[in-house]
């Protein structure tokens, strides 16, 4: 997956959304339409970044006080992201590498896989297996997809009621 951890995506229509994208350009203040949606559509998404926070925090630590601490840099990087227009539109719960932690820029990716990462014990020999908590982006915002999806909708639906009273 490019640029860090796996998406949560919402699946909104593109049409819908590629549709509303072109009635905001088409109006004068186009810009600041395009931003009140994005917020919008990102506030919908909120409580899902939450979960997924709150999903790595619940992986269990050997204890040690290493720092910068693993759990909370990739929580720190667990974010709604929204683009309107372009090769893609839509929104989605991204957790985003985590560049200057321990040199270990795929942790949300690796954390969340069940074969786990290798690495070198204390930078030396030997290599070693660890395992994070499977699964821990993915089960965490399961069940409550159609909450968001619906979230997302609501804003897109808000904007265009906002659009089309303009028009009238």
């Amino acid at each position: 997956m490019p640029g860090g951890g796996p998406p949560f995506e919402v699946t909104v229509t593109h049409e819908g959304l590629d549709a509303l994208v072109r009635a905001i350009r088409a109006e004068a203040d186009g810009k600041q339409l395009r931003k009140e949606l994005a917020k919008g559509m990102r506030e919908a998404l909120k409580p899902a970044a939450v979960q997924a926070k709150s999903g790595i925090m619940a992986m269990s630590s050997a204890g040690q006080s290493t720092t910068p601490a693993l759990r909370s840099s990739i929580a720190r990087k667990i974010r709604p992201e929204i683009k309107l227009g372009g090769n893609w539109s839509g929104a989605r719960v991204k957790a985003f590498k985590t560049r200057n932690v321990r040199g270990f820029a795929n942790a949300p990716k690796r954390t969340n896989r069940a074969r786990g990462w290798r690495h070198l014990t204390y930078g030396r020999e030997p290599w070693v297996q660890q395992h994070g908590k499977e699964q821990w982006f993915d089960h965490a915002m399961e069940g409550d997809t159609n909450r968001y999806t619906a979230a997302v909708h609501e804003a897109m639906e808000a904007m265009a009621r906002r659009i089309a009273a303009r028009v009238e």
